[in-house]
Parts: structure tokens; C-alpha cells; sequence
């Protein structure tokens, strides 16, 4: 008797192996954008926006008198500074950013109640805001835009966070400052299209960015204002800086202001940049993140802390 023999082209096929494209899964140099430094004069009305109407948290540790505070937004902090001289900048009692910084925000529904309820705090401000259906547009008393975003897979798994910060830059800079941060700071960069605009996005660890958005509209000059970053090569983009005469500052961190075109040293923005090592003992801090539903009309025992995701 003869063993039947199956045929091989009757058998399932085997799937192939998934292609996955590794580089997407790479991170950068710039690991981290902890905070974002803006000068007010006036931190009653700082509260009454970032606390009362952003529901967000100021510091209950550092920056607690009456020259600076701390407000934070899941890692990430918005530093605002009232007195005292600016390093980079002419000193003024108010600096506005050039753009916008997108935050993270657990519940929409809720910023835009709170924000009608602070409104009356802010008369005779610059503030406003307008819903949408996908985010809250929001401007602080004294100009600086907000984009607040509901959870999403592009902001990884946060449920809070300062996500990115998109600066408005001269029509035809875009290139130039991407590949700036692709060689001084190793960092994973793009031009992608937005419509008629260039924007460079510059990657920040797993989920944040700094965007480049290219305008025809006027750019205000630099005020001084600064954010913070964590890089994990310390030194390469340090010598890479120095060398061409853009370290502007060099302690225990260093900064730099001018992004320029590596071939001309055109300065195509400019913006300080504090720059920190991963050895700095301020890298990965704790901070205390209230849940602002938690009122005196609304208190349950146990819930003062939020809850949510914080990661980036």
C-alpha cells in the first residue's frame, strides 16, 4: 500500500513576515521639551488663566514666591518669570512667543466651561478663545497663543502634557531649519507641506515636537523668551555650536539663540534654547498634577490627584 503524499499547494501559505519600518520607531537626540519660559507682570491674572480656566497646576514646590512661578502641564512646565533681568533678550515686562504651543488636555468640554468662568478675572486683556470642534483655541492675557487638543494617538498615550510648540518663521526657511537641527542637535527632522506652508518638524523623544511654520505674515522681534530641552549627546552638539561662535551661555546647562543656515550663517529664527544633559537633577522630576474637578461643591476623598496619563 503506497502512503498518500499530500500536495504542498493544497497547504495554507504561510503569511509573510510584516514589513515594519524600523526608522519610524527611532528617537532622536532632543529627548525631552520640559518647559517654556515666558515673562508676565502679573500673577493673579496668570492664575486666574492657566489654573482657573486651563485647569492646569502651579508648582506647589519651586517658583513659589512672588518673582516667578511654575505651572505644570503633566512633565512639561510653563515658567513665568516677574521680575528680574532676561538673559537673552532687552529686558521687558512681558515676552510673547512667536506661535503657538500645543497642550494636551483630558476634557475640552470642561477648559471651555472653566474659561467662560474665569473670563470675568480677565477683562481688559488680551484674552479670548473660540471652540472647535476638535480643539480650543486660547490666548493668554497677555497674547501668547494655546492649542489645546483632546487625547490622541499622535500625542502618544497623554492624557496631559505641553505637546509641542509651532514658532511662525520667514517664507523660505523651513529647509534650512531642519536640517540646522538635524546637524547641530542630531535630531530626527522633516519638511512636510501644510497646505501652501512649509512647516520643519523637529522630533522630541516618542511624542512631542518643535514645528517650524513658514509665513508671509510680519515676524515680531525676538523678546527673549526661552524653552528648555533634554539632549541625550551633550557634548557633540555643544563643540558643534561653539565652533561657530552660537553658545551664548555655558554653566552647568548651555544655551544657544541663533538657528542658521549652515552654509551662509544667515540667521533664519532665533529663540533660546536652554539645554540640559539627562544627568541634570532636574530630568524626570516628579510633578504634582491636581485633578481639577475636585472642588469644594464637588470633593470626594482620595481624588486630589489627577489620574490620568502624564507620559510623552
Amino acid at each position: 500500500m503506497t502512503a498518500s503524499l499530500k500536495n504542498p499547494l493544497s497547504e495554507p501559505a504561510v503569511p509573510r513576515q510584516q514589513i515594519i519600518d524600523r526608522t519610524k520607531q527611532d528617537v532622536g537626540n532632543i529627548i525631552f521639551l520640559e518647559h517654556v519660559n515666558l515673562r508676565n507682570p502679573d500673577q493673579k491674572l496668570a492664575t486666574a488663566f492657566y489654573v482657573m480656566g486651563l485647569g492646569l497646576t502651579r508648582d506647589p514646590y519651586m517658583r513659589t514666591g512672588l518673582n516667578n512661578m511654575g505651572i505644570n502641564v503633566g512633565r512639561g512646565q510653563i515658567h513665568m518669570p516677574v521680575s528680574g533681568a532676561l538673559r537673552a533678550g532687552k529686558p521687558t515686562a512681558i515676552n510673547k512667543l512667536r506661535g503657538t504651543i500645543g497642550l494636551v488636555l483630558p476634557d475640552l468640554k470642561f477648559v471651555a466651561e472653566s474659561l467662560e468662568k474665569a473670563a470675568p478675572w480677565l477683562e481688559h486683556t488680551e484674552f479670548k478663545y473660540k471652540v472647535y470642534e476638535d480643539r480650543i483655541e486660547a490666548t493668554c492675557p497677555w497674547g501668547n497663543r494655546y492649542r489645546c487638543h483632546a487625547p490622541a494617538p499622535e500625542f502618544g498615550d497623554a492624557d496631559l502634557a505641553l505637546a509641542y510648540i509651532e514658532f511662525d518663521v520667514p517664507r523660505g526657511s523651513a529647509a534650512g531649519i531642519a536640517r540646522f537641527y538635524r546637524e547641530a542637535l542630531l535630531a530626527i527632522t522633516a519638511v512636510e507641506q501644510h497646505g501652501p506652508d512649509a512647516v520643519a518638524r523637529v522630533d522630541v523623544g516618542a511624542y512631542q515636537r518643535l514645528l517650524f511654520h513658514e509665513t508671509d505674515a510680519p515676524i515680531p522681534p525676538y523678546d527673549g523668551h526661552h524653552f528648555q530641552i533634554y539632549i541625550a549627546n551633550y557634548s557633540g552638539p555643544y563643540r558643534f555650536l561653539k565652533e561657530r561662535g552660537l553658545v551664548t551661555e555655558a554653566g552647568e546647562q548651555w544655551a544657544f539663540t541663533d538657528i542658521i543656515d549652515l552654509d551662509t550663517g544667515k540667521i533664519l529664527f532665533q529663540v533660546e534654547h536652554e539645554t540640559r544633559c539627562l544627568k541634570h537633577p532636574s530630568f524626570n522630576r516628579t510633578l504634582v498634577n491636581r485633578n481639577p474637578y475636585q472642588n469644594d461643591n464637588n470633593i470626594e476623598r482620595g481624588r486630589d490627584a489627577f489620574k490620568g496619563s502624564v507620559g510623552n
